[in-house]
This record gives C-alpha cells, sequence and structure tokens, in this order.
C-alpha cells in the first residue's frame, strides 16, 4: 500500500488520470470533486471514493481540502469493486485506520505493524457499502457556480427562475440546462443537496434542530419526516447507527 497526505487549495483539480493499482480518495477536512465513470460527484469527510483499476479520473476541490490517498495493489472484493468508481460511507473505524496508515512509514515496518493495518484496511473495505446520499455534481463552470453557492446556503429558497436572472437566462433555460447537465432536475437534486448536508451537520455534531433551520426546513418536523423518507431512520437513530464500531 502507498499512501499520500496532500492539501488542495479551493478551485485546484488535478489533470485526469489513471493508475494501475486500486485507490481510495478520503477527504479528512473540507470537500473533494471526483469526476470518474462519466459521473461528477463531491464528497465529504463522511464518505470516500474507490477508484478501480484503469479508471479515468480527476479529483479536485472547489473550497480546498485536505485528504488522503491510498493506492492498494489488493482489491479487497465485495461491493466496493462491482463498478469501476463507487462513494461509500466511512466508518469511525476505517478513519482512523486511514489517519495510523498516513502517518506510518512502510518501509522501516520491522515489527509488521504497518502490514497489520494494510489487512485492517482490506478487512474494513470488504465491509464497506455503497451510499445512496453521494452528492452529483455538474461539469460546466455555470452549474458548478450555482451549485457551489446553494452547497454554501442550502436555505436559499431561489429557484430557476431566479438563478435564471442571476446568470443572464431565462429561468426554463436553466433548468433545462441542469436536467440535461445532471440528469435531475434542479428540484431533486436540491433535495440530495440537503440530505447530503444534513449528514456533513450531524456528523460534525449539529444538533437536530440547528441542521433543520440551516437547511432552511420550516421546522424540525419536517426535516425528520425527509430524512427519514429518504434514509428509512431518524436522524438520531442514523447518527445512533454511525458511532457503531464497525470490526
Amino acid at each position: 500500500m502507498t499512501k499520500r497526505v496532500q492539501s488542495i487549495p479551493a478551485r485546484h483539480y488535478f489533470a485526469e488520470h489513471t493508475h494501475e493499482w486500486n485507490q481510495v480518495v478520503y477527504a479528512i477536512s473540507g470537500v473533494l470533486t471526483v469526476v470518474a465513470d462519466g459521473r461528477s460527484f463531491v464528497i465529504s469527510p463522511e464518505h470516500a471514493a474507490w477508484l478501480s483499476p484503469g479508471t479515468v479520473h480527476r479529483v479536485g476541490s472547489f473550497l480546498g481540502a485536505e485528504f488522503r490517498s491510498l493506492w492498494l495493489a489488493d482489491a479487497p472484493g465485495g461491493p466496493l469493486c462491482e463498478r469501476s468508481a463507487t462513494v461509500f460511507g466511512m466508518s469511525p473505524f476505517l478513519k482512523a485506520l486511514i489517519l495510523e496508515a498516513s502517518a506510518l512509514d512502510a518501509a522501516t515496518d520491522s515489527d509488521g505493524y504497518f502490514g497489520r493495518i494494510y489487512q485492517l484496511i482490506l478487512d474494513q473495505l470488504l465491509r464497506a457499502r455503497p451510499v445512496s446520499s453521494a452528492l452529483s455534481w455538474p461539469q460546466s463552470a455555470t452549474l458548478s457556480e450555482l451549485c457551489e453557492a446553494l452547497y454554501n446556503d442550502p436555505a436559499d429558497p431561489r429557484g430557476p427562475k431566479e438563478w435564471g436572472v442571476e446568470f443572464g437566462m431565462l429561468g426554463r433555460t436553466l433548468a433545462r440546462k441542469f436536467l440535461a447537465d445532471m440528469g435531475v432536475t434542479m428540484r431533486s437534486w436540491r433535495r440530495q443537496l440537503r440530505l447530503f448536508r444534513a449528514i456533513e451537520f450531524l456528523e460534525n455534531g449539529m444538533d437536530v434542530t440547528r441542521t433543520a433551520m440551516e437547511l432552511g426546513y420550516n421546522s424540525t418536523s419536517a426535516f425528520i419526516y425527509a430524512f427519514r423518507s429518504d434514509m428509512k431512520l431518524s436522524p438520531l437513530a442514523y447518527m445512533r447507527k454511525r458511532s457503531m464500531p464497525t470490526i
């Protein structure tokens, strides 16, 4: 296993490339944009991206991020290996393992500790499951600017008509452009955005009521209903489940 510890400045992207090995991309802070397998999506510190060998991809960040890359000669098997690019949830244990591996030097692994950490990482990756809450991201500059603004302020109530004025186009033109680029309507994407940011807020210790306010819901109960509809459990039940170690 080879590892890379790196910071990436805002609005910076690595050139498109491929690897001959498996790769895990994980942001310990900030948000990464990953373009791979014909898709563009963002990952927060609650998620990571799995990239199979030969997958054409590029990684960047619109706000800046600190990230870790693991290059693995071995494939763990399981659901992650079924697609060339997969977003999966990061368990607290896997986060700790990646941070530990990043601090070690495999070349001086005289007692085999690094090798044991590597095997534990493979075991955890085998148990990892793809997430449905991954947030798709546009590749066009105009829509990226729009989505970045909504990401920073998910409570912004403006729709295609108002945003069309912002970008000098008719609202229906913007709506058609959004659907063509993203494959979903702006309304549907904003629902995905709210879920994505809800998970991010909750994982960072924000309580349910404050999370509902930050996302623009009229009430806490409305937020809980929306979260339960997508995740099949309440925000508090989700956090209890996430805090349980995966071993």
